[in-house]
């Protein structure tokens, strides 16, 4: 059994080539939670994944194995409950009512701009209806946010982080030991061009 112990987000830094040879494994969202856990690779590999606790595996991630080698993260279609606006009278606002309800019952959810995500729960399917939601179960990989209190937590405190944002003008530094950094549109961005 091969052991990884340290994770890379999305494969940053990573070469495609390399990211194209390195075995899968396919994880449900119970799985990915856990910072500790067996599973077998693509390659038919047993593979022991010894993560920090609280430390939770993305789809696109990569693990990097004892050995040196990688391993692509995908995350598992399973069963989960697709919740979007009614067509004929709702609107986008629904959906953040929605998320407000379901947040205030502590379930992981999904964020989506048009639609939200949760695990299959029949007395939540039917608040979300009574809400006049449409509530559709599919299987879809599951990706709920972290929390105030998840993994990122521990960067709160530094405004200096990095992140990106999909536009292309410069962000202005906030502070005097930040350099500017430059943001690139993504589909869908809704800026004039």
């Amino acid at each position: 059994m091969i052991h990884y112990s340290k994770l890379i987000r999305q494969g940053q830094g990573l070469a495609n080539a390399l990211l194209k040879r390195a075995a899968t494994v396919t994880l449900d969202w119970d799985v990915r939670q856990k910072s500790r856990f067996e599973a077998t690779d693509s390659s038919g590999r047993s593979v022991g994944v010894f993560l920090q606790r609280g430390q939770v595996v993305r789809g696109g991630d990569v693990l990097v194995g004892e050995d040196g080698s990688l391993l692509k993260v995908l995350a598992a279609p399973q069963p989960v409950l697709r919740i979007t606006p009614c067509p004929d009278h709702g609107s986008l606002f629904d959906l953040t009512r929605a998320a407000y309800h379901l947040g205030n019952r502590h379930v992981p959810i999904e964020l989506q701009a048009d639609h939200l995500k949760i695990e299959p729960d029949h007395v939540l399917a039917d608040m979300l209806r009574d809400m006049h939601m449409t509530v559709t179960a599919v299987d879809e990989a599951f990706e709920p946010e972290n929390g105030a209190y998840g993994e990122h937590a521990a960067h709160a405190g530094h405004a200096h982080h990095e992140h990106a944002h999909g536009h292309d003008h410069a962000h202005q530094a906030t502070h005097a030991h930040e350099a500017p950094h430059v943001h690139v549109h993504g589909p869908g961005c809704n800026h004039g061009h």
